[in-house]
């Protein structure tokens, strides 16, 4: 017997014949003799309707009692979930943030969770019962209902899993694994067993949507085994310990089972970056401390930065990245301050795409860098930028250049599936 947690997303939720085949799977898991919790999100599209209505009454909205309007999305589809469940013979409850208890700091709308007290629940699983339970949602100090901000349901998932010490999470998608790439771009990407936490990590932070990224990295800190599965599947499917999804696991768990490892295990593309140019910005102590810092206040995510030196004439020209949807504010807190900063002339481009390769096999490997390069370059694909990690190298590139820029690199590293005979 195992002790399992289910997260269903939102487009699984989307409608009562979804939530059926929902119940089905989760009814198929428990049927095994295993302990079963299900984490839940909201029907896809109710949460942005719910913020809407927010907005609607006052622009200028109370956090606390936004997270009371948007949080009621996950409760309506824990409830329905286990109504389903109990019309199909089962024993099953929902569990709402408050009840479990999920206990988080009291940043509304960005909450994070700090302890999940589980005694109740797991006392409540040994007796046969379903817990059905909201994501994305928990209780402050004060008791008042906090959001963990988007994707948040995944991160409710595996800090259940932590809290009950389950054996596994699984985190049911509309996609059957983590591929290694967007399979719409490559036709040949494969479905990958395996991934490291820090791979899985490197990958969600530059534009993979599979998982959340703080919910990968809750996963690495507990040691929470996860697995990536789809929802879609037809009825009569075996469950989930037999179906081949993806487990997110550490890297001594890898090693043991996979000893040809692929030196590169994925690359994502991102077209949600904007590129900066301060040029003739004087080249002293204290210059780019200057246009960062005000950044960094105003909780403004920098990515790449490049530094040219001008010879003999003490300017340098500054390129960074930052979120698309910051651009904006960007722009109007730099033009502000230009006389302090000294720059001359501000160049903006929102038509740029960020481009990485990911693998823990770069630790002992040389040449990944130079792989990448030559492959672009060889299609005449220009780098405006670079940023690397231990584990990962990003490129950017012109946006209308993304796909090929995919398509190409996930050749060069060897990624393409071998087509097998009928």
């Amino acid at each position: 017997m195992a002790r399992i947690v289910m997260k269903f997303g939102g487009t699984s939720m989307a409608g009562t014949e979804r939530i059926r085949r929902v119940a089905n799977i989760v009814r198929a898991q428990a049927a095994r003799g295993d302990e079963v919790a299900v984490v839940v999100s909201a029907m896809a599209g109710e949460t942005d309707r719910l913020v809407n209505f927010c907005r609607e009454a006052n622009p200028l909205y109370d956090p606390a009692e936004y997270d009371v309007v948007v949080a009621s999305g996950e409760q309506v589809t824990s409830g329905l979930l286990a109504l389903t469940l109990q019309a199909m013979g089962c024993k099953a409850r929902s569990w709402l943030g408050w009840q479990v208890p999920i206990r988080s700091d009291d940043a509304h709308a960005k909450a994070r969770i700090e302890e999940i007290d589980a005694p109740a629940l797991v006392a409540s699983m040994q007796a046969g019962e379903i817990a059905v339970i909201p994501g994305f949602q928990g209780i402050s100090p004060a008791g008042r209902v906090t959001t963990l901000g988007r994707g948040g349901s995944d991160t409710s998932a595996v800090a259940v899993a932590a809290a009950l010490k389950a054996d596994r999470c699984d985190i049911y998608t509309d996609v059957d694994g983590v591929y290694t790439t967007d399979p719409r771009i490559v036709a040949k990407a494969r479905k990958l067993k395996n991934v490291t936490y820090e791979e899985m990590l490197e990958l969600a932070s530059v534009g993979s949507k599979v998982l959340q990224t703080r919910s990968v990295s809750l996963a690495m800190k507990e040691k929470v085994r996860v697995q990536v599965l789809s929802s879609f599947i037809e009825e009569g499917a075996p469950p989930a310990d037999s179906l081949p999804g993806t487990m997110i696991v550490s890297d001594e768990e890898v090693e043991g089972t996979d000893m040809e490892r692929q030196l590169i295990t994925g690359i994502a593309a991102d077209k949600n970056e904007a590129k900066i140019t301060l040029t003739r910005v004087p080249d002293r102590p204290g210059a780019v401390a200057n246009i960062f810092g005000p950044l960094a206040d105003a909780s403004i995510n920098v990515d790449m930065i490049i530094q040219n030196i001008a010879k003999d004439k003490g300017e340098t020209d500054v390129t960074f990245t930052v979120p698309k949807s910051d651009l904006l504010r960007t722009q109007t807190m730099l033009e502000e301050r230009k006389e302090q900063i000294g720059f001359y002339r501000l160049i903006s481009d929102d038509k740029v795409a960020k481009i990485s390769v990911v693998g823990v096999g770069m630790r002992s490997h040389a040449g990944v860098a130079s792989t990448m390069f030559k492959a672009l370059a060889d299609r005449g694909i220009n780098v405006d930028a670079i940023s690397t990690s231990e584990i990962k190298i990003s490129v950017l590139i012109d946006e209308d250049e993304t796909e090929l820029a995919v398509r190409v690199l996930h050749t060069a590293y060897g990624l393409d599936a071998v087509e097998t005979a009928a």
